[in-house]
């Protein structure tokens, strides 16, 4: 699907934040169900299958930094699908010999490309394990994927428009809209590769026909 859908799978790794801090919001006493950001009337947290309900505070934390990425994931993805099929013949990227619909892009583009994206993810993937994740060599063998105990999950450092609040209320405000966003992107960017597979049409083409 172009550069852009591309980017899309390092974001992946990356797991971009506009949360994010060097310096880390203080913490709620503990990152329980009870106090968790993302829960919103009338439903609360909705957990239907108890997942949340049977975790202790380290496995709700690696639930949270799972949705975290997926979400954000998603949210790119949702706008590379659009993006990538409004401009694919109007761009300089691959010489505009990418076209349809924008699950057909990637296998289109030069295998070179695969090499610098596979690089690209695996720079992040290193960058965002070492921010977040205890070194395996401190970590029980039975007990891998521990992740830090003052590690925010989603929060890697990375906000150059400022725009974290110090407020830790506000704070929280931000990450529940954050996780709304990105619920609703992984479900829109489900549907789109649901019909694209169905029909073989891009999204905006349904807009146009």
């Amino acid at each position: 699907m172009k550069f852009i859908l591309a980017s899309t799978l390092i974001a992946s790794a990356s797991a971009l934040s506009i949360f994010g801090n060097k310096a880390p919001v203080a913490e709620s006493p503990a990152f329980a169900i009870d106090s968790i950001p993302g829960a919103i009337e009338p439903t609360g947290l909705f957990d239907p299958l108890g997942f949340a309900a049977k975790a202790d505070e380290a496995t709700l934390k690696r639930y949270r930094e799972a949705e975290l990425t997926h979400g954000r994931v998603a949210m790119l993805a949702t706008l590379g699908f659009l993006v990538g099929e409004a401009v694919e013949s109007k761009t300089v990227l691959f010489n505009g010999a990418i076209s349809g619909p924008a699950i057909t892009h990637l296998a289109q583009v030069n295998p070179v490309f695969w090499i610098l994206l596979g690089a690209g993810i695996a720079k992040a993937e290193t960058e965002r394990a070492e921010i977040g994740w205890v070194e395996p060599k401190d970590v029980p063998f039975d007990k891998p994927g521990v992740l830090r105990e003052t590690y925010i999950p989603g929060n890697l450092g990375f906000d150059p428009l400022g725009l974290k609040p110090e407020d830790q209320a506000e704070f929280v405000a931000m990450q529940t809209k954050e996780l709304q966003n990105g619920r609703l992107a992984m479900l829109a960017a489900a549907g789109f590769l649901a019909q694209e597979l169905v029909d073989g049409k891009g999204i905006l083409e349904h807009f146009s026909g």
